[in-house]
């Protein structure tokens, strides 16, 4: 992968459309106008309405509008021209084999548009993920965080945070390095304070229920109960349509059967299990294998569905699951003229519908609880997790270490670790900071 190249790609979804844009990047991007559109002279930044043709034999493709983005005042730095031509499939494709026989131009890797904005200083590491989320978000929720991460909140946070490290770190330096020097009393002392205060805010920002990663995921929600008890059906009328097999004959589910759900606008990965039972040894060994297969979901499970007949009280295997992540529901309430349901329960009926829209409330209650957002960004990806644990254990390090240099040492690891989550990591920030605030060497 060069950043001599020119690429280009076509940046809308393939198939037939009205409109198509085809994306070129590069330091020979204005090339790509003069090949195809040569009489054209586009204005930065101003819609231009040129027919493109084909450079080699001169025969028209397509009546385009041409947009020109001269660097570094572009999506990714670079010079750049966006085509939007028609979208039909011979178009497209003359305009990108037209693009393919420029000398220096090649089509784009995947993700190369956004790298190159990376590699340009045009985006973070945590607004290129954003962008990611925000392309492949289905409800309105993970819209919200993925607009919200790509503008930069998670960037902002994490980098206020790096700064203030690096402070911190340049005054611990800086009592290491010159101590001749007439330094401010006290400075390594109130940096420590602030490496502890930092600490207990990235602490802080960690204990927070995976709820970013649960919201880029969806929210795990296992369907639980003994056989013939009407999981399959539950499953059908929550996502409204045939999603797996109803049958009287008990056990008719042995694995897992999902769907996703968009509940009020929170992302729900439904998932219907076999039936739970004593399998005797001997026995059917796909059953037994069902049953292992829904006991596992229900380990790995944010909220459990467990389901029993009206009128009758829930199978031991079902009742053991209850708890703060669950939701018994008593099922086949039409089929009783005088339905109960054990206190805490909701009486329901798949068949009916009855009681279907009190479930679907519980349900995203329980999501808003699990997913909402709160007052700062929320940690999105798992390696965002990773470097926050990493930078935490360098502080706490830090706090325990007896000589100066060692304390400084884990201080530079956990802004390293900060770092990488955006993907700053420079090495003169220390300098930066000692000569401006110290005026050293004055």
């Amino acid at each position: 992968m060069s950043g001599t190249d020119t690429i280009f790609a076509l940046s809308t979804a393939r198939g037939r459309s009205a409109i198509a844009v085809i994306r070129v990047s590069g330091p020979n991007a204005a090339g790509a106008l003069e090949a195809l559109a040569p009489r054209v002279r586009a204005q930065p930044r101003v819609a231009t309405l040129a027919k493109l043709r084909d450079p080699a034999s001169g025969e028209a493709i397509d009546d385009a509008l041409v947009l020109w983005f001269p660097a570094p005042r572009s999506e990714t730095g670079e010079d750049v021209v966006e085509l939007q031509v028609h979208g039909g499939r011979a178009v497209i494709a003359g305009v990108l084999d037209a693009l393919a026989t420029l000398p220096g131009f090649r089509p784009a890797e995947p993700g190369e548009f956004t790298k190159r904005a990376f590699l340009n200083g045009k985006v973070d590491l945590t607004a290129a993920e954003g962008l990611l989320d925000l392309v492949e978000a289905e409800t309105a929720a993970q819209r919200r965080q993925a607009l919200r991460q790509m503008e930069g909140g998670l960037a902002r946070l994490y980098e206020d945070w790096r700064t203030r490290l690096v402070r911190a770190l340049a005054h611990l330096e800086a009592e290491i390095d010159f101590a001749d020097e007439d330094l401010p009393g006290g400075v390594a002392a109130r940096a420590l304070g602030e490496l502890r205060v930092l600490g207990g805010e990235i602490r802080g920002h960690l204990d927070d229920r995976r709820r970013g990663e649960l919201l880029r995921e969806g929210l795990s929600v296992a369907i639980l109960g003994a056989p013939n008890v009407g999981k399959s059906s539950l499953l059908n009328a929550l996502t409204r349509r045939e999603t797996a097999i109803v049958s009287s004959i008990a056990g008719t589910t042995r694995d897992i059967v999902e769907a996703r759900l968009d509940l009020g606008g929170y992302p729900i990965l439904l998932a219907d299990t076999a039936g739970l039972r004593e399998v005797a040894e001997g026995g059917d060994p796909i059953e037994r294998e069902g049953v292992r297969r829904a006991l596992a979901r229900a380990e790995q499970a944010d909220l459990k569905l467990l389901v029993f007949e009206a009128g009758r009280a829930p199978d031991p295997a079902t009742a053991a699951m209850t708890g703060p992540d669950s939701i018994l529901i008593a099922n086949k309430a039409d089929l009783l003229a005088a339905p109960t349901a054990p206190a805490g329960a909701m009486l329901v009926s798949a068949t009916t519908g009855q009681g279907l829209d009190a479930l679907r409330a519980r349900m995203l209650a329980e999501a808003e609880t699990r997913l909402e957002a709160g007052g700062s960004p929320a940690i999105t990806r798992a390696r965002h997790r990773s470097a926050l644990l990493e930078c935490v254990a360098s502080l706490e390090r830090a706090e325990g270490a007896g000589s100066p240099e060692l304390v400084a040492e884990d201080v530079r690891l956990a802004a390293r670790a900060l770092g990488r989550i955006t993907g700053r990591v420079e090495v003169d920030d220390l300098l930066d900071v000692i000569f401006r605030e110290f005026c050293i060497g004055k």
